[in-house]
């Protein structure tokens, strides 16, 4: 005979189901400790338990004084930032892997020698890529690379690295610049992040330099239900 369930990990897989049924959505505040302890005939510290162990996950969020609501679980990057999608996804513990749509030498027409800095019909290096959080797609990378600066950027292994890491490990990365907007995906793009062509999605043009250098220009796209972006400002 199998052995019994702690109680907490009932209270645990109560709530948990509940999440994730959407019976308690974004923002919803669970029952308090009380409460919890009350139906399921246990301990206060029991239930505390089970809701520290889901605020730990990720599932929860404590506001002191308040109470404890459902958190908001989407892929999250930092906006102020430039990390590594990879290590975003690692360190949530999911699984991360990308698929290669596009490796090419390109000549730059007016759009892009405007947002490169470059020449019209200079040669450009283009990439794009699908990143997926366990086989989710959470970002379509369309990116140009000036190869005067990372002049091996294509013959990278970019099933093994992202073109973040690629990019920082030939040129520092000393400056860059955001625009953030939102958008809806034409179709091709909407086949490739599985989601319906009428879905809003949230795009951001990304400028990087190294020293005076402008490196790169790459316009990032995510579905809006599975990602968002953080910044912080810090005042004196």
């Amino acid at each position: 005979m199998s052995r019994p369930q702690p109680r907490y990990r009932v209270i645990r897989q109560y709530l948990l189901d509940r999440i994730e049924s959407g019976e308690f959505p974004v923002d919803h505040q669970i029952p308090p400790e009380k409460t919890l302890a009350e139906t399921f005939a246990v301990s206060r510290m029991t239930a505390h338990k089970a809701i520290r162990d889901l605020v730990q996950e990720g599932y929860l969020w404590r506001h002191p004084g308040i109470g404890t609501f459902v958190a908001d679980r989407r892929s999250e990057s930092p906006l102020v930032e430039i990390n590594n999608i990879a290590d975003e996804v690692r360190a949530r513990g999911n699984a991360y892997r990308s698929r290669v749509l596009t490796l090419e030498t390109i000549i730059a027409d007016d759009e892009i020698a405007m947002r490169m800095g470059v020449r019209i019909g200079n040669r450009l290096f283009h990439t794009r890529l699908i990143h997926l959080e366990d086989e989710v797609p959470i970002q379509l990378e369309n990116r140009y690379v000036n190869p005067q600066w990372v002049p091996d950027y294509l013959k990278a292994d970019f099933e093994r690295h992202t073109p973040n890491e690629i990019l920082v490990a030939a040129c520092p990365i000393s400056a860059m610049e955001h625009v953030v907007e939102a958008l809806l995906a034409d179709p091709e793009t909407a086949r490739h992040l599985g989601i319906d062509p009428a879905a809003p999605c949230l795009g951001v043009r990304r400028r990087t330099w190294s020293g005076e250098h402008l490196i790169s220009y790459a316009h990032l796209l995510h579905p809006g239900d599975r990602y968002r972006l953080r910044s912080t400002a810090h005042h004196p």
